[in-house]
């Protein structure tokens, strides 16, 4: 990812408010990138313009050595990501979801196997009986069905107990073993100085170290 001098402003009640003010973002190939910053540092935002969600009101995004948002039609099977808990259906199982997932997205079914032994579920579980870490797990799950190249979580252990925290990191390494690029955002400095090979550190929505 490439990111130069990116700026959105929102409008609010008091006025103007820049939730990214001029950020400039680089994540290597191959590496866990640390997004790090305080809520309200603008980190979901970012994510959200360098998926294409929203516009950025200035600067300039490469993805996978793409421009987005122009070219995001042609880098989207290529990535990954989770910025809001993903919506499955409660009554069916975890296999069940995402066989209904890779259908929609033209995934082949049996990516379904591959990407549930990876996270490390069964599947036969109803997701209404999941807990919290399984449903993360799931969600992650259903992010590697396109076998992307770029995973991008956005605070993805946040409610997790100490045990599902682990089992999100030990996963985010294995991708990054796998040569996948992960860029995963945090406001917890313990959390990505724990797994992050680079990081950028953003504060009001700007860089302030990485």
């Amino acid at each position: 990812i490439e990111a130069y001098n990116l700026r959105k402003v929102y409008r609010t009640r008091n006025g103007k408010h820049a939730a990214v003010d001029g950020l400039d973002l680089r994540v290597p190939l191959g590496v866990i990138h640390g997004f790090l910053g305080p809520n309200g540092a603008g980190k979901t935002t970012t994510i959200r313009m360098l998926l294409g969600l929203i516009a950025a009101d200035s600067g300039h995004i490469r993805d996978l050595d793409h421009e987005v948002p122009m070219a995001i039609s042609v880098v989207i099977g290529r990535v990954g990501a989770i910025v809001e808990q993903p919506k499955f259906f409660p009554a069916f199982s975890g296999r069940k979801n995402l066989q209904l997932l890779a259908t929609a997205i033209g995934a082949p079914r049996r990516r379904v196997a591959a990407v549930l032994d990876e996270v490390g579920l069964a599947g036969r579980d109803k997701y209404r009986n999941y807990s919290l870490g399984m449903k993360q797990r799931l969600a992650i799950a259903a992010t590697l069905l396109k076998d992307p190249d770029l995973l991008i979580f956005d605070e993805p252990t946040n409610g997790l107990d100490p045990a599902g925290i682990q089992e999100i990191r030990t996963m985010m390494r294995s991708l990054a073993r796998r040569g996948k690029t992960v860029l995963v955002s945090s406001h917890i400095l313990s959390e990505v100085q724990q797994i992050a090979d680079t990081v950028t550190i953003i504060g009001r929505g700007r860089l302030l170290a990485e």
